[in-house]
């Protein structure tokens, strides 16, 4: 079968998953979704049975056996975005009945607003119950800086506490703690059989004890412990839903474009909604801008990327023109108008070295596995509540189909990002990581000058023949100069000499020495 006839196939079999569906009057649909007690089987594996039978509770998957059982707590409120979906509540204890499928859990609610009831939950939205992960404290993989930020942020009152992993010590725990508007940390050490202490003439079996222990007094510490530190948002789901994961061809009549956030060369983006529940972004593409072939290919890349830093992709709709890429929602937008719009009103230098080492964090990932971004530029990096980065558009630039057969074409006027681009790149058409490290630099140029177009006097053609002089930007005001060469080490004319992006994570994040009196020396205690 070729590739052609294996895709009709694909799309074929996406529309017969999903035409009961659309064959249900809107007033059964919302008679169903209504009725509390009932479950409506929308799952793939057990949708071409015809008709739904509605008093039939949600069926398990195909091989299904029941487990022991484990009973899970939830950390976060979930509003079910499918029938299929369980509607949870922060503190609702939940048993999973099967965990196999990966992210998505099949439980059912033994305590809540959904009590008895069984359907799919996001895994990354509860913990094991009565283990460490259920600590409404624990911040696992909370940094230094982000936890002095979060403790500082609004709704978090005088003892607001988290526990979280020590960044400079592997393997130890660190208790951060807000007292009179600043943040102290303590070390939290470990004796040979196992018990936790901050200081030695005090210490706990578990880290539970130690907690409570301190939060009836303070005995040495800054300040007794309250309540534990506020968690802003949920974390983002893996898919839209327990049928979306691998089914990612989704039906364009289950997005509905809300208001556009930006414009493009190659199209639109538009705030938008998925089934009526769930805020997302989506990228609407102009007709010709790419071979929905070779896009559908990166696609299936782009989709098994994860990472926290890294732009989610939920699902595509490319039966008709134009193609919707559906991902993720970040509320502000592109960092490029984020920058301008900013101007050094309430971004300051820290702020801007902690973005720049989010991208570096998000690129050092997809360098580990082995994939190249091509297109790497604030305005391809997307901003959420707090500051939050998120890499965008990744993999895009192969497949956008331009006017000349040269693809990367360097010429005045052409679609080619020639100031972001590598020399290599533009000499030789040669892409690698290192030519996305050059990106990088272009872009923390772009951070640190709130948003000003590289080499600004020049044009693409008078940039390329400066760079091939051995030029390169000089230090942005207000710009630290060991910033700036950062970005000279990112600007290497030969590529192997430029760092990797694993090593500008740690350079950005080790930026600023860590102010060492803020940890308090608990050997005096």
């Amino acid at each position: 079968m070729g590739t052609d006839e294996k895709l009709t196939s694909c799309w074929e079999r996406v529309v017969s998953c999903c035409c009961c569906c659309c064959n249900a009057s809107k007033q059964e649909q919302d008679r169903r979704l209504d009725t509390k007690d009932v479950r409506i089987i929308t799952n793939p594996a057990v949708a071409d049975k015809g008709e739904f039978d509605t008093n039939r509770p949600l069926p398990s998957p195909p091989g299904f056996k029941m487990p022991d059982r484990e009973r899970y707590i939830a950390l976060f409120d979930y509003s079910a975005r499918t029938a299929d979906d369980l509607n949870f509540n922060t503190g609702d204890i939940l048993e999973v009945l099967d965990s196999r499928a990966g992210e998505w859990w099949l439980a059912i609610a033994i305590t809540g607003i959904s009590v008895n009831k069984r359907g799919y939950i996001p895994a990354n939205y509860v913990a094991l119950l009565e283990s460490i992960d259920a600590e409404p404290w624990y911040f696992p993989g909370m940094k230094r800086q982000d936890a002095e930020k979060l403790l500082l942020a609004e709704g978090n009152e005088e003892g607001s506490f988290l526990v979280r992993n020590s960044e400079s010590l592997k393997g130890e725990l660190s208790l951060s703690v807000l007292h009179e508007k600043r943040v102290k940390h303590y070390k939290l050490q470990k004796l040979d059989n196992g018990h936790y202490y901050i200081s030695k003439t005090k210490s706990f079996p578990t880290l539970k004890e130690l907690v409570e222990y301190y939060s009836r007094q303070p005995d040495g510490l800054c300040v007794s412990l309250g309540k534990p530190c506020r968690k802003i948002e949920a974390p983002q789901t893996y898919g839209l839903s327990y049928n979306t994961v691998d089914q990612w061809e989704i039906p364009r009549n289950s997005i509905k474009l809300l208001t556009m956030l930006g414009a493009g060369q190659f199209g639109e983006v538009y705030e938008g909604v998925w089934n009526e529940t769930t805020s997302v972004a989506v990228k609407t593409l102009k007709p010709g801008t790419m071979d929905p072939t070779e896009f559908l290919g990166e696609a299936q890349l782009m989709k098994r990327l994860r990472h926290p830093k890294l732009i989610q992709l939920y699902a595509v709709c490319t039966m008709e023109d134009p193609i919707y890429i559906i991902t993720e929602l970040m509320k502000n937008g592109s960092l490029l108008e984020y920058l301008r719009k900013d101007k050094g009103a309430i971004l300051r230098i820290t702020d801007q070295i902690e973005m720049a080492a989010q991208v570096a964090s998000g690129m050092a990932y997809l360098e580990q596995q082995n994939y190249i971004h091509r297109d790497l530029a604030a305005r391809n990096v997307l901003v959420g509540e707090n500051n939050i980065c998120k890499v965008a558009d990744f993999g895009l630039a192969r497949v956008f189909m331009k006017e000349n057969e040269n693809v990367y074409e360097a010429k005045e006027g052409g679609k080619f990002p020639v100031k972001w681009t590598a020399p290599e790149g533009i000499h030789d058409n040669k892409f690698t990581i290192k030519s996305d490290v050059w990106s990088f630099g272009v872009l923390l140029y772009e951070i640190m000058t709130f948003g000003k177009m590289p080499y600004p006097t020049m044009t693409n053609m008078q940039t390329v023949q400066w760079l091939a002089k051995g030029h390169r930007m000089s230090c942005p005001l207000s710009c630290p100069k060991p910033l700036h060469a950062i970005m000279m080490d990112c600007w290497k004319d030969n590529d192997q000499e430029r760092p990797t992006f694993e090593t500008l994570q740690w350079q950005l994040e080790d930026f600023f020495d860590m102010d060492v009196t803020s940890y308090v020396d608990s050997a005096r205690y």
